[in-house]
C-alpha cells in the first residue's frame, strides 16, 4: 500500500511543471486579451472623441427659446442655461404676441425659461382679430406680482390675476418677481387642436 502511494506522489511531481506551463499560458493570453480589449476600447473612445462635433455655447436666449422638454426646473441652473445674472432692477421678456394680421390662432414664441429671485417685465400683445383670455394660473400663483400696465395706466393689486383679456388689439405689461422654481404652463382659453395656443413658462434656481 505505501509502495503505491509513493508511486502516486511521484506521478503527480512529474506532471506539475506541465500543468504550471500551461496554467501560465493561460493566464498570459487571458492577460494578452484583456491587453486588446482595452486598446479597443481606447480606440474606439478615441475615435468617438474626434468624431464629436466641438462644443458650442447657446445664446442666452436659446433656452428661453426651447427649454429641456419634460425636464424638472429643479433639475436645471440658470447659469448653464446662459440666463442673465441676478440684478436688482427689472430684465425684460421676450415679447409675447398673441395671433397675427394673417394668423389669428399663432403665437411669436411658446417657452420662456426664468429664474427665481428675479424681477421681469413682460410685454404679452394681442395682434389678431380673435378675443384672446390668456390662463396662466399656477404661474400667477407662484410670482409675486408688482404691477399691471395697459397704456401707461397702472393696475396694483395684492393677488395674481385670474387671466389677462384682449378684447382687442393691444399690449399689456406685467412687472413681477419670480419666487420658486417650476414648470408652468400657459394657454388662451377655449381653443384645442389645430388652433390651439399654449406654451410653457419654465422658473429655474
Amino acid at each position: 500500500m505505501r509502495a503505491f502511494w509513493l508511486s502516486l506522489m511521484a506521478t503527480s511531481l512529474a506532471f506539475a511543471p506541465v500543468a504550471n506551463a500551461v496554467a501560465k499560458d493561460v493566464i498570459v493570453a487571458q492577460a494578452a486579451d484583456d491587453d486588446d480589449d482595452d486598446d479597443d476600447a481606447a480606440g474606439a473612445a478615441t475615435a468617438g472623441a474626434a468624431a464629436a462635433p466641438a462644443d458650442t455655447t447657446a445664446s442666452p436666449m436659446a433656452p428661453a427659446e426651447a427649454p429641456m422638454a419634460g425636464m424638472p426646473a429643479s433639475a436645471m441652473n440658470a447659469e448653464q442655461l446662459g440666463l442673465p445674472a441676478l440684478s436688482k432692477s427689472s430684465q425684460d421678456i421676450p415679447d409675447l404676441v398673441l395671433g397675427s394680421a394673417d394668423k389669428d390662432f399663432s403665437v411669436n414664441r411658446k417657452h420662456f425659461v426664468l429664474r427665481a429671485g428675479q424681477a421681469y417685465r413682460w410685454k404679452i400683445s394681442s395682434a389678431g382679430s380673435l378675443e384672446y383670455k390668456l390662463h396662466a394660473p399656477e404661474f400667477f400663483r407662484n410670482v409675486w406680482f408688482n404691477q399691471i400696465v395697459i397704456s401707461d395706466l397702472e393696475l396694483h393689486m395684492a393677488g395674481p390675476p385670474a387671466w389677462l383679456e384682449y378684447d382687442a388689439k393691444g399690449t399689456i405689461q406685467v412687472q413681477f418677481n419670480t419666487v420658486r422654481p417650476g414648470n408652468f404652463t400657459w394657454y388662451i382659453e377655449g381653443l384645442e387642436g389645430a388652433q390651439d395656443m399654449k406654451g410653457t413658462i419654465t422658473v429655474v434656481p
